[in-house]
């Protein structure tokens, strides 16, 4: 009862603006002014200003005014940007200011936007001491991807371990799994990211812009963040008086995919709306070597809702959400004389059989046993009020992930595993005012989370976990230097139920005759300190470096802790140890940065040095072969030290004087050893190979009166081979280097000085090349014992197609 009291006045307090919505209240103040070019003075339409903290801002018009109103009296950072112009960054003091105007100048692409958000204040990239990567929309459009994890793959320092093309984990600097967190809507995603066939459930087509926080500084998520964050925003709410949205179409032709969005949002004075339905669906995949992939296809489909209040006081936002996914799942099984995919059916005895794949099964969009059905149900109510010079941030947020695998040919509507799992989060931070240019920030956050198993199979134990996390941040301007520093505290209890079995596998009382003890309770607490300490340094305008030292923690999930038994998908019977300890790693960041009218180049470095890292290994029998348990080789979470080091490398060439060209060059490189072992034992299963990725863009303004940013781009990609690799036990295996060659082009349509849509084409894997990726769980599948490979191979050529009509957008005069 005191729980149900504590729950019903925190969300009093969080309704109270909402209750002044229908209620006169003051007027904040008012931001307007003209933006304009430095060369020529020709006004600018079509700019976006926008404050982050506030989350609102305005566009200029066909004059380049602009005008941002019901706005708080306290300084804030204001940024502006437009397509082809430098963006500007500054702050600004309210309460003296009401009308400023901005001169932009003209500059190709630079290397990153600059504003981060995800911390705990909106701040400026390069004054950050932690490495950060920024993913604009136009990002996500040019490239194709069969989910948003996929399309942030190819960033620098970022993987993705995958079971075929619809579900990926993401891997930062070669650590994934729970050390990684996905931020959505301004929670953290939960949707038992343990295991390696569940993917991340979020609709691509909602994400407006990605922030990647590379390393354990990333203070304000506590445990599960050792590798890092990455943070997935929505669009921000449309200008105030307008009522604006998009209708995107997708066709890929590798996997006949078959997606589309529908978005509409509005602003009228202060109250905010934003709605989005989305669907996709794609059957199998092929590649040269297996021709098309049994069961590889997937369906998805998502709806969307946020409605809001933007004020003087601040804003207060619910979003309500649904996402449902149907991945098949590839087993890899083949016929033994002719090398095809085969496929379980009935027999007209009513027994179980197999029969070659039919080519109506590759092309068909429902996908057969086994397969998931994912259900994610969301609510999150975020809000900042304005205190002052201060702002208070308060975010609720209640999940519900129903995980279902279905298995059994014989019985294909009944699920064997169930996972129901209930998350709610909290998080509160406090931003003190700014003085003496110290920036002083300090909060709780954490969540209480139980998952309970309703199938007929079982993995994990049913749990209950509660976490709880209390930091502190600080941050100091001293001219060019930028000083940082953080302390957070951590506690989570885990709790494993007892689960009982009897000789059919159904749960019985301990009492129970003959019984099984298939799950032993367990009770398991975990504590830690993590902070972080960095400096940024402005050596000039174009040019500075940072260093940053950090301290992670990362308690065990319930998979390390509890696991027993068969994981559909990755091909092995996995067990876990109660007795885990929890992580804790150093690692130190370098970073040097140049970014001119002509150059952009970054030089990242980092050294992470883990303890009781935590990690699969396959067991041995008695005779020395594999262990099999139920069928499957068998996997035990064992934990060692860990040494993980290397970086990213990146520059973007961009003559000023050929400003339609433009050359960006990546490399990432990572090693995770273990300390103290034989070579088989060295190094750290997952580890993602080397990468050197190359891109020529070639771009264009305006195009006659039709079309307008207009480009053409051709990518090469080379993946290193991969022998560092944890071959004890045949746990993991070499996998040799290959490269792909992609192309895109796309354009803006215009009539009559209006957007009529935007055309985006690209083609992966133009030369149809086939290879196996170190991080696809494909790779284990069965030998084709006609050709004589082992597993699958990754996707095959693949051409998309991405139309985008704007819905209530009137194009800016030229």
């Amino acid at each position: 009862m005191l729980k149900k009291t504590s729950i019903l006045a925190i969300l009093l307090v969080i309704l109270m603006p909402w209750a002044d919505a229908s209620t006169e209240m003051p007027k904040g103040k008012t931001l307007t002014g003209t933006i304009t070019d430095i060369k020529d003075g020709v006004s600018l339409p079509g700019v976006t200003i926008y404050i982050p903290e506030l989350k609102i801002g305005a566009i200029t018009d066909i004059n380049g005014i602009y005008t941002i109103n019901n706005l708080p009296s306290k300084k804030v950072m204001v940024q502006v940007s437009f397509v082809g112009y430098k963006s500007i960054i500054q702050t600004l003091d309210l309460s003296k200011t009401s009308h400023l105007d901005f001169q932009m100048e003209y500059q190709a692409t630079e290397l990153n936007e600059l504003v981060v958000t995800g911390l705990s204040r909106a701040t400026e990239r390069k004054r950050t001491s932690s490495p950060i990567t920024i993913v604009p929309k136009t990002v996500l459009l040019e490239n194709s991807s069969t989910n948003i994890i996929n399309a942030l793959s190819t960033q620098p320092g970022i993987s993705e371990i995958t079971t075929g093309p619809g579900i990926s984990k993401p891997v930062i600097r070669g650590l994934g799994y729970t050390r990684v967190v996905v931020v959505n809507d301004g929670i953290r995603q939960e949707g038992q990211q343990w295991g390696d066939e569940h993917g991340i459930e979020i609709d691509a087509s909602e994400v407006n812009r990605v922030e990647i926080l590379k390393g354990p500084a990333s203070l304000a998520y506590g445990s599960d963040a050792m590798a890092g964050v990455i943070n997935m925003l929505t669009a921000p709410p449309v200008p105030e008086g307008s009522i604006k949205g998009n209708v995107m179409a997708n066709y890929q032709t590798n996997n006949g995919l078959l997606g589309y969005s529908l978005n509409l949002a509005g602003n009228q004075s202060g109250l905010i709306w934003d709605l989005r339905y989305s669907n996709e669906i794609a059957h199998a995949y092929h590649n040269r070597y297996d021709g098309y992939v049994f069961n590889s296809g997937f369906r998805e489909e998502s709806l969307k809702g946020i409605i809001g209040l933007n004020k003087s006081w601040g804003y207060s936002h619910l979003t309500l959400s649904y996402y449902y996914f149907q991945p098949g799942i590839v087993e890899g099984d083949r016929d033994s004389i002719t090398g095809n995919f085969i496929k379980e059916i009935i027999l007209p005895d009513g027994t179980a059989g197999t029969t070659i794949a039919s080519d109506t099964d590759y092309k068909s969009y429902v996908p057969e046993v086994p397969f998931q059905n994912v259900r994610h149900y969301k609510a999150v109510l975020d809000n900042n009020i304005m205190i002052g010079q201060g702002s208070l941030k308060f975010t609720l947020g209640y999940q519900q992930n129903n995980r279902q695998e279905y298995a059994d040919i014989l019985n294909q509507d009944a699920y064997g595993l169930y996972f129901k799992m209930n998350t709610l989060t909290y998080k509160l931070i406090y931003n003190l005012p700014q003085l003496n240019s110290y920036k002083l920030s300090f909060g709780v956050n954490g969540m209480a989370q139980n998952s309970n198993n309703l199938g007929s199979e079982f993995l994990i134990p049913a749990y209950n976990l509660f976490d709880f996390g209390a930091f502190a941040i600080a941050h100091k301007s001293l001219g060019k230097f930028d000083l940082s520093a953080g302390i957070r505290y951590d506690h989570r209890s885990e709790h494993g139920q007892d689960l009982y079995l009897n000789g059919d596998d159904v749960p019985v009382s301990a009492t129970e005759p003959g019984s099984t003890h298939r799950f032993k309770a367990f009770d398991s607490q975990f504590s830690g300190v993590s902070g972080s300490v960095g400096a940024t340094y402005q050596i000039s305008e174009d040019i500075y470096t940072k260093l940053n030292l950090s301290r992670g923690y990362r308690a065990p999930n319930i998979a390390e802790l509890g696991a027993n038994g068969v994981h559909e998908g990755t091909f092995r019977f996995e067990t876990g140890d109660p007795n885990l300890k929890p992580e804790n790693s150093w690692e130190l960041d370098y970073a040097l940065g140049i970014n001119t009218s002509n150059v952009s180049c970054e030089l990242n470095l980092f050294y992470n040095n883990i303890d009781n890292f935590i990690f699969l290994r396959k067991l041995n029998s008695i005779d020395g072969g594999d262990s099999i348990t139920d069928g499957v080789t068998t996997f035990k979470y064992v934990s060692g030290h860990a040494n993980i080091y290397g970086g990213e490398a990146s520059i973007d060439i961009h003559p000023r004087s050929l400003d339609w060209i433009h050359f960006e060059n990546t490399f990432s490189y990572v090693v995770s050893e273990q300390r103290n072992q034989p070579d088989s034992m060295r190094y750290l299963p997952m580890n993602p190979p080397a990468r050197f990725q190359s891109t020529l863009k070639f771009q264009k303004r305006s195009w006659g009166k039709v079309l307008e940013n207009s480009y053409i781009k051709i990518n090469f990609q080379l993946l290193f081979a991969q022998n560092k690799v944890y071959s004890a036990f045949g746990t993991e295996t070499p996998t040799p280097g290959y490269n792909l060659i992609n192309i895109g082009l796309g354009t803006d349509i215009m009539l009559k000085d209006k957007r009529l849509c935007s055309l985006y084409v690209s083609v992966n894997n133009l030369l149809d090349v086939a290879y196996q990726n170190h991080l696809s769980r494909l790779k284990y599948a069965d030998v084709n014992h006609v050709t004589g490979r082992t597993g699958v191979y990754n996707m095959g050529r693949n051409i998309s197609f991405k139309l985008v009509f704007p819905i209530g957008i009137k194009s800016p005069a030229k």
